[in-house]
């Protein structure tokens, strides 16, 4: 096959994506995952803990548990069905993180678990702490004016 026409063949082989049923799912699924956050948050302050306290576990459970869901397989099936809806940022990044490395864990605990750990999430951590500080810069330069 000649290289010009393949994408005209891939765009006829490609199964057409239920758009709507692919959105009500996303929507479903994030807004659940963000109830689920809500919930814990209420639950929490119930307990007695203060709003700070709760503002660090909320964010410190929903990364455990999307952590947990990808080593045990089912993050991934749910975002087989759910598509967007589970990268509501947190759960995302935890599941950005923790899959690469279990798809690498036969390589051992360095090469494999250690460094693969943050193969995709690295550039988001680097791009983000580096927007962080050019923030930081711009904000103490404009408090002096």
């Amino acid at each position: 096959m000649k290289q010009e026409t393949y994408p005209q063949y891939a765009a006829r082989k490609a199964k057409r994506s239920p758009l709507g049923k692919d959105c009500l799912l996303a929507f479903l699924v994030g807004g659940t995952i963000c109830t689920l956050g809500q919930g814990l948050f209420d639950l929490y302050g119930l307990a007695g803990m203060s709003e700070e306290n709760v503002s660090t576990l909320v964010p410190m459970t929903l990364v455990f548990l999307a952590a947990l869901t990808t080593g045990l397989g089912w993050f991934g099936q749910l975002a087989k069905h759910a598509g967007a809806g589970t990268l509501v940022p947190i759960t995302g990044f935890a599941n950005a993180v923790v899959a690469p490395a279990i798809d690498n864990k036969a390589e051992g605990l360095v090469l494999g678990l250690g460094a693969q750990a943050f193969v995709i999430a690295g550039p988001v951590i680097l791009y983000g702490t580096l927007a962080s500080v050019i923030y930081g810069l711009v904000y103490y330069c404009l408090r002096w004016l």
